[in-house]
């Protein structure tokens, strides 16, 4: 059996572009490692959620890795772990962010955000004053932990199914009401509007003057990277809320840029996952320029010489299209996907990118599917039909010491 190597490269997925001669980024960059890896390997294209389904990256990553959507506790957990906050499901988070709105006819607009050095004291202090409110028997707590972005703890009995105030669109839309999803959150919808208003009321005449909120989640008990999949190792990005995505499925959380040198360290220390993360195509998509997309990717490409596939299954991949046009955050086109590796099927494709991919053995793939795909490459898959233990959604061969002889 053979470890996994994960490489992630945020916001890959791309549209044609004119400027491109028709092209999407990945197919215009000049790619000669990710084009050495895709003649050797197996190729295909991949929907994290499905096609025409513009996911988050949590939403992405969390079905890539083979979570369920019943089992998804929110990104509002998922950045709380990543601070190393301790969490318990007796509370609901949302992720709060403090913000400069002017009130016009139809409600209060954003207009931008602090600057994360020059406006960091004044947020932190901002935000401390609204700490501690509560209202109809909720307790709202805030913890800040950047440029005026905090995690809310919920206590008292508070639901998660409500909507964002954050309309995430603040050029579209003015601040939201939040509102149930169900019936039984519609104490907490209700607690949530007027912790708003009190917000507002605190911060009357300052320059930032209302926090949004968004991501609403409680954590929950989902079954552990090596009870799912029998693999164990370290999951290595930037985002805090990656590194907590990480932690809630029982990986070692490692703040760290893409760095092939750790994941040979991880290897050679016995992981049998190892998950590394870059976001500079992602950054450079939402720039709106092809071309900068085309460049980090070039970039990036430079940097992956040198992946571990003489004693690994390695998967070159992206979570999601940050499309560098139109004006979309993200989109519901498909990423290129390669794997390669020891007793990996060479296909037709010689070039990465989407065009190439579509042409090879994986065809189009949705997440869900990509890890019994390298879990079946690493010789590892669990064969269906047996149940040799009692772990729910199990599809890799379990990791010896989950499996109980009979004495």
């Amino acid at each position: 059996m053979l470890p996994i190597v994960l490489v992630l490269l945020d916001g890959l997925g791309d549209r044609a572009h004119g400027v491109l001669g028709g092209r999407t980024a990945s197919e215009a960059a000049g790619t000669p490692n990710l084009d050495a890896l895709a003649a050797r390997g197996s190729c295909g294209l991949l929907y994290a959620v499905g096609p025409g389904r513009a996911p988050s990256s949590e939403v992405a990553h969390w079905a890539m890795l083979g979570y369920r959507p019943d089992e998804f506790p929110g990104r509002a957990v998922f950045e709380a772990l990543g601070r190393e906050q301790e969490v318990s499901d007796e509370h609901v988070f949302a992720y709060a962010a403090l913000r400069p709105a002017e009130r016009r006819d139809d409600g209060w607009w954003l207009t931008g955000r602090p600057d994360p050095e020059r406006d960091a004291k004044e947020a932190a202090e901002l935000v401390a004053r609204c700490d501690g409110i509560e209202t109809d028997g909720l307790t709202f707590s805030l913890e800040h932990v950047w440029r005026g972005e905090a995690v809310l703890r919920i206590g008292g009995g508070a639901d998660e199914l409500v909507t964002d105030t954050d309309a995430f669109f603040r050029d579209r839309h003015p601040v939201l009401r939040p509102r149930p999803v169900a019936p039984e959150a519609e104490r907490t919808a209700r607690a949530c509007e007027e912790w708003s208003r009190e917000v507002m009321k605190r911060l009357d005449g300052e320059r930032f003057n209302v926090i949004t909120l968004k991501w609403f989640g409680r954590p929950r008990r989902v079954p552990s990277f090596r009870e799912r999949h029998g693999l164990d190792g370290g999951f290595a990005a930037e985002s805090a809320f990656l590194r907590g995505l990480g932690r809630c499925v029982g990986l070692e959380p490692i703040e760290a840029k893409l760095d092939l040198g750790l994941a040979a360290e991880r290897l050679e220390a016995g992981d049998t996952f190892v998950y590394v993360h870059d976001k500079r195509a992602d950054e450079a998509g939402h720039t709106k320029d092809p071309r900068e997309k085309q460049r980090a990717i070039e970039v990036l490409d430079a940097e992956l010489e040198g992946l571990p596939i003489d004693r690994a299954i390695v998967c070159v991949t992206g979570d999601h299209a940050t499309p560098a046009s139109p004006e979309v955050i993200h989109s519901g086109d498909p990423v290129p996907l390669l794997v390669a590796g020891p007793g990996v099927r060479t296909d037709a494709v010689t070039s990465f990118g989407e065009l190439d991919c579509a042409a090879g053995v994986l065809g189009q793939l949705r997440g869900p599917d990509l890890m019994p795909v390298l879990l079946n490459a690493a010789d590892r898959p669990l064969f269906l039909g047996s149940r040799p233990t009692p772990v729910d959604g199990a599809d890799g061969y379990p990791d010896k010491e989950l499996l109980e002889p009979l004495i």
